[in-house]
């Protein structure tokens, strides 16, 4: 029987990030998907312009109707605009007993909008980590939960021990964002993990939405987090290279 992975996220009109993101991922990997849409977003590639949060209420149901009829294998969280939507999330992962939770700690877009509410991210680390197999933020998003300034290998490591902290099984950093090769730490409370590759040159969307997602429907294919982080990094790279540009704001030079 075919595997189910669930995203709850964001929805990305232009199709590069968010639930859309997500969906293609699982997809190209084998797993079917299935979503619960937490915002809309009024964006294109050019950037994000507004910003509707599902009512708390509303995302409930979305929630018990789907899971009432479908148990996804595992489940992600992308872009949480509130607490009150962290909070019932974590209601109904308890409810259904929801196992392989991933977690993308969204914080702004690629063009430096924000996309979260003040107090959602002390929400996710109280409410969510402690539930999750694996959390992956990139570095920008690791210093604003841990406030640990990141400028090099030693700054990743430390923040990824303050995360491991808040109780995920696992903690995954991206580096993309720092300037040379893009490395990428797992760690796993015991062990660290490096992988990385050379960095593509042009502007990309929707890169972590890609990286948590395959790890998503990786765990639900039954690899472990590492054999997860292991795929998902050449399923980002191997996006990256093939990468198409279908509006004005994206920039690809490879």
């Amino acid at each position: 029987m075919k595997k189910i992975a669930l995203t709850i996220a964001g929805s990305d009109p232009s199709g590069g990030a968010g639930l859309q993101a997500d969906l293609k991922t699982f997809n190209a990997l084998g797993v079917y998907g299935i979503s619960v849409p937490s915002v809309l977003t009024s964006q294109n590639t050019g950037g994000v312009e507004g910003i509707y949060e599902l009512p708390a209420d509303f995302l409930s149901k979305e929630m018990d109707v789907l899971l009432q009829d479908i148990r996804p294998d595992a489940l992600k969280t992308g872009m949480l605009y509130s607490s009150d939507s962290i909070e019932v999330i974590e209601e109904k992962i308890r409810a259904y007993s929801l196992e392989n939770l991933v977690i993308d700690p969204v914080t702004v877009s690629s063009t430096g909008v924000m996309l979260i509410e003040e107090g959602v991210l002390d929400a996710l680390k109280r409410l969510l980590f402690p539930l999750a197999s694996v959390v992956t933020p990139n570095t920008y998003e690791a210093a604003v939960l841990t406030g640990i300034e990141i400028k090099d290998d030693k700054d990743i490591k430390k923040a990824a021990v303050k995360l491991k902290e808040a109780g995920p099984a696992v903690v995954i950093i991206t580096g993309g964002h720092l300037h040379g090769k893009a490395e990428d730490l797992f760690f796993d409370g015991v062990d660290f993990m490096t992988l990385e590759n050379e960095r593509l040159d042009g502007e990309f969307h929707g890169t972590g939405c890609v990286f948590s997602s395959a790890i998503t429907a990786c765990l639900s294919l039954g690899f472990t987090p590492k054999e997860a982080f292991i795929k998902a990094k050449d399923v980002v790279w191997q996006a990256m290279k093939t990468a198409v540009s279908p509006g004005r704001g994206m920039k690809i030079l490879n």
